[in-house]
């Protein structure tokens, strides 16, 4: 089973690295205009070249496990749901992914394909074919190594990718599913991405199923994920976070908590409040009497629902300090 799964697998991914390989060519020679929603980069560029001071993230993290007891606290990890943080000159990296958790029934771990993507990812940003203005190049090369692999890591995830490009004070998004993010300035949510979904409760993402399962299971490519560009000022808070949270804390009520950090340098002032988000989040997904995000969205798919949406919570909490 598992020689007939490489052979597939292996066969997909080249055909996928080639296609990756072409949208890389284009982008490092100067287009990468299709990632773009706006006309941010001109202005950004023109603040890189002008010689003033080059952004940065202030960064923090904090989560849960949905299953305190099943799942043992391991770096990077909160149960099913992975991140990571990476920095080199010229940019500073954070993403998201969020493991399907439906494949335990089949007796596979969701968290080691989520886990896997958010390593390789971290791994690449310090390859020196990383460019800073295509965070979808870091999910498509993540999951080409990751259909590679001998051992296969079989399931799904959705994944979210945010790059500050530090020479041209923009960011650059990648996003694939529910798990996102939300850009905060002046008490006003300025950015944020939208939610993918195939059909209620089923997002977007990126799947290796074992062997037959192929025709049933829903895989997206790479290329799928929704990406945006968009400048960056100092003091802007940028939550970037899987749909543990998104799930659960009302925009209005997370608006209210992160408008509290805008210009916030201490990363202790800011862990205390990516602690309280999370916690938040945790608490109201465990309330039974809650009309959530999640219960509303139901609701508009005449599903009658009401309460929290327990979940593994990751909230990867950031300021931009120039």
């Amino acid at each position: 089973m598992h020689s007939s799964l490489n052979w597939t697998s292996r066969l997909i991914s080249r055909a996928l690295r080639s296609s990756f390989s072409t949208l890389l060519e284009t982008a490092t020679g100067g287009g990468g205009g299709a990632a773009a929603k706006s006309g941010a980069t001109k202005s950004g560029a023109a603040a890189g070249s002008s010689g003033c001071p080059r952004p940065r993230f202030v960064s923090v993290v904090c989560g849960f496990a949905k299953d305190n007891l099943r799942h043992k606290y391991k770096p990077g990890k909160y149960g099913e749901d992975s991140w990571f943080k990476a920095s080199t000159e010229s940019a500073d990296v954070m993403g998201v992914a969020d493991g399907v958790g439906g494949w335990r029934s089949y007796g596979i771990d969701p968290g080691e394909f989520s886990s896997f993507l958010m390593r390789t990812c971290e791994r690449l940003v310090q390859c020196s074919h990383f460019n800073p203005q295509r965070p979808v190049n870091l999910l498509a090369y993540s999951y080409c190594e990751l259909m590679e692999q001998k051992k296969p890591i079989l399931g799904s995830s959705t994944a979210c990718v945010l790059i500050l490009n530090r020479e041209t004070s923009t960011v650059h998004t990648a996003n694939i599913g529910d798990s996102g993010f939300i850009v905060v300035r002046q008490g006003q949510v300025v950015h944020k991405s939208e939610e993918q979904q195939h059909y209620f409760n089923t997002p977007f993402q990126l799947s290796l199923p074992p062997p037959g399962h192929g025709p049933n299971v829903l895989s997206d490519s790479p290329e799928s994920a929704d990406t945006m560009s968009f400048p960056v000022r100092d003091g802007d808070v940028i939550l970037i976070a899987t749909d543990g949270v998104f799930d659960n804390v009302p925009e209005d009520l997370m608006l209210q908590v992160l408008s509290e950090v805008e210009g916030e340098r201490d990363p202790v002032k800011l862990q205390m409040t990516a602690n309280s988000l999370a916690l938040m989040a945790r608490t109201l997904s465990l309330n039974s009497e809650f009309l959530s995000p999640f219960a509303l969205s139901a609701r508009r798919n005449n599903i009658q629902a009401r309460g929290g949406k327990p979940d593994d919570i990751t909230v990867v909490l950031a300021t931009v300090a120039m």
